[in-house]
Parts: structure tokens; sequence; C-alpha cells
């Protein structure tokens, strides 16, 4: 395949960019989550080797995972201190987009009283992106709250959905006016299934009921952020960020695999979606999985495996972007998608699969207009900690937050600017 005439399949105006979570690379935050983590860190340490063992790559992370400092944010990365840094290392990778998290617990840090330093700072964010034409991406919920929210229970009372439109609203006055993109939701689905169906997450309440509770509740929430946001600027363009797996059967003309498939398809990757999708402007897609169930359970082959022990199937995101675009007619973007890859030896890899991927759907007619890698920075990986690594820049926390762009990402930034000169 001649690779100048391949590259000439993106769009002119694409975006190429990366992504990051407030929590999981600020520092110094405090919501539901940062409480969480020091109530727990201790017991996650202890318990490290029976969760997470039977992972590859256990020996290389095991100092750390049964550390109870590995559990705790804290500082972070400093991301809220570095971010003009962080914003050239951007530039540096010639990248022209970057999804960030608005935090609540920052602008709503109690009940009903603004943060006047809060707004100013994500004003000045917002703009120190556009000085340097990288497209700002705001998403408004990446799972983490104001205390005083989950205290009054969250997504699990409609009731209190009243407080995020609040919330909403706020971000709609203050912040929209340099925005043309904005996510209202990041991956309800990961949400709901592990903070409540599971109940391995804050708040840790097990309840199959509570959390198809919380479900729909989460479709309202967005919903009716999107009319907020719409009303107060009807020219911004605004989705959610859905987790999206490329689910198969494994053995293809088995009839329960089949049936299974389907089932799981329906229910993990459309069930949210088909309920908003008259309140989308485009689809935004997290790619991270293809599994495949044999029977009613999932099989997927053992290698290669991520540095968390998932399966690697960049190139799934092709048959997954035409599915999205074959249910939705609209505009879509991969709003997260990569590996944690602390010896960088699959990322490269990874991104030439998933931009051939990209090419291919785009030859078929898919409107792909994004690809926004997870993560720009190394960072804090929920209930992992900071071991598992997926930045293209790594961060050495132990030595003054040093950022130091990975061969991987080197690559990328000179493939990203050869398609832009084609």
């Amino acid at each position: 395949m001649n690779e100048n005439n391949n590259d000439k399949i993106f769009p002119k105006h694409f975006f190429w960019g990366a992504s990051t979570a407030g929590h999981q690379v600020d520092g110094g935050s405090v919501d539901q989550w940062t409480v969480w983590e020091l109530a727990h860190a201790k017991e996650l340490a202890q318990t490290a080797h029976q969760r997470l063992s039977s992972i590859p790559t256990w020996r290389d992370f095991k100092n750390k995972a049964e550390n109870p400092d590995n559990y705790v944010s804290g500082r972070g990365v400093e991301h809220r201190k570095r971010y003009r840094e962080d914003f050239d290392i951007i530039k540096e990778l010639n990248l022209n987009a970057f999804r960030f998290g608005i935090e609540w617990s920052r602008i709503e840090p109690e009940e009903g009283k603004w943060s006047d330093e809060a707004i100013q700072y994500y004003r000045e964010y917002i703009a120190e992106l556009r000085r340097r034409n990288i497209e700002p991406m705001a998403n408004l919920w990446h799972w983490t709250m104001p205390t005083w929210f989950t205290d009054k229970g969250g997504f699990a009372k409609r009731s209190n959905i009243e407080y995020f439109e609040r919330f909403v609203q706020k971000v709609a006055e203050e912040l929209t006016e340099d925005l043309t993109y904005a996510i209202t939701l990041n991956e309800p689905n990961v949400y709901t299934t592990l903070s409540y169906a599971i109940g391995e997450w804050p708040p840790q309440d097990k309840s199959v009921v509570r959390s198809l509770q919380v479900y729909f509740n989460l479709v309202s929430a967005h919903k009716r952020a999107y009319k907020i946001l719409k009303d107060h600027k009807p020219t911004l363009q605004i989705g959610l960020a859905a987790q999206l797996a490329n689910i198969q059967a494994k053995r293809p003309h088995n009839l329960i695999d089949t049936i299974t498939t389907k089932w799981m398809r329906y229910y993990w990757n459309w069930w949210f979606l088909n309920r908003c999708r008259n309140q989308q402007d485009f689809v935004g897609i997290n790619y991270y999985f293809s599994d495949y169930y044999r029977g009613f359970r999932r099989s997927n082959p053992k290698v290669p495996l991520s540095d968390l022990g998932w399966y690697m199937e960049p190139e799934g995101l092709y048959p997954l972007l035409l599915r999205t675009w074959s249910h939705y007619k609209k505009p879509i973007f991969v709003t997260e998608n990569g590996v944690a890859d602390s010896r960088d030896e699959y990322r490269r890899w990874w991104l030439e699969e998933t931009i051939v991927a990209m090419e291919k759907a785009i030859s078929e007619g898919v409107d792909l207009r994004g690809y926004l890698h997870w993560s720009l920075l190394d960072n804090f990986e929920w209930k992992y900690g900071w071991w598992p690594e997926f930045g293209l820049v790594a961060v050495d926390r132990s030595h003054g937050m040093k950022r130091k762009i990975r061969p991987s990402a080197k690559w990328f930034a000179q493939r990203v600017r050869h398609i832009n000169r084609v």
C-alpha cells in the first residue's frame, strides 16, 4: 500500500490529540475519590497480590502495587501547576487537540458556593490552549464529584440531578465562550458497573437495582446538560464519551456465542447511546477492548497483553467504527484510546494499527473527525493507582515530576506531521 496515498484519506482538518482527566493528573483534588482512596489505600496494598498477581507483568510492578502510597492521587503529576509546560509538549508532538476535565469539585467545593479562582483558572487554561492553536475539548464529568453531592446520594437519587444541572449551567455561562466542543459524561457504563453493579469503586454500593437507577439517571443528566449547553450556546458541539468494545463471538457460527455477542453489544455499547441519540452532535468512542464470548463467558486470547493484563487488539477499532457509524450516522471522535505499557514495547504498534483502522473506516464512509490518545501523561489509574503507565509522556514522580517524551510518542509525532503534510 502506498503510504502517501493512504494518508490522503484523513480529512484536512482532522484533530490529532490526547486526553486527560482532572483527578488523574491535576494534583490536590478534593472529591469523593480522594476521600475513598485515603480510606482504602492500606487495604488495596495488602490485597494487591491476591488481586493482581495473575497479571504476567506482576513482578515488574509488585513493589509499587504493595505500597499504600501507590493508591493515593495526592499531588498527581502537578498538571494543574505545569499545564503550560504540558501544552508546549502537545505542540512538540504535532497535536492540535486536547481533551481535559472541568472538575465539579473545584468549581463548587461547597454546595451553592462557586469558586471564582477555579473558574478563572479554567478560563486561562482554555485561553492557553487557544494561544497554541490547540482545540480544547472540555469534559464535564469524569466520575469525580464534590463530596457534598455524594453525601446526598449522588446520581443514585433522581432528585439530585438538579445539582448537576446547576453546575452545567455555571459552566455554560462562564466557560463556553471559547469552546467549540464539550463532552457531558465519560463512560457512564463503566462508572455504573464498577461503582454499583460490581461495587469495586466508590461508593461500593453493590446493587443491581441501584446500578440501573444510576444508569437511567445519567441518561437524564446528559439530556438535561445537552439542553442547558445548547440553549446557552447553540453552536457548541456536544457529545458524550462512551466506552465501547469490539465484541465478537468466539465461534462465529455457534448459536449461543452469537446470541451472547448480540446481547452484550446492545447492553454495553448501544443501550445508553440509543437513549441519547437525539441529544448528541457527535459520538465519542473510548476504545481499549476487543472481547470474545464463548457461551456466556468472555474468552479472550492470552497474548498479547498490556501491563494491566488486558488483551490488546488495536485493529478492533475498525469494525467498531463501522458499527457506530451504521447505528447513528453522526460524526465520530475517538475520545480515548491507548495502552498501559511502561516499557514502551507496544505503544508504537498500537498507534500504527489504530491509524490503519481509522484509515480503513474513513475509506468506507465513516465520518471520523478526530483521535485523542489516552493519555498525554502517565496518570493515576483509579483503583490500580500509579503503576500502570499510559502516557505518551513519562512522568518521574520521584524526581521533580520530570516529563520525558517516550520513543513511541516521537514516532507518533512524525507520523502525524507526515499525514498533515500530504
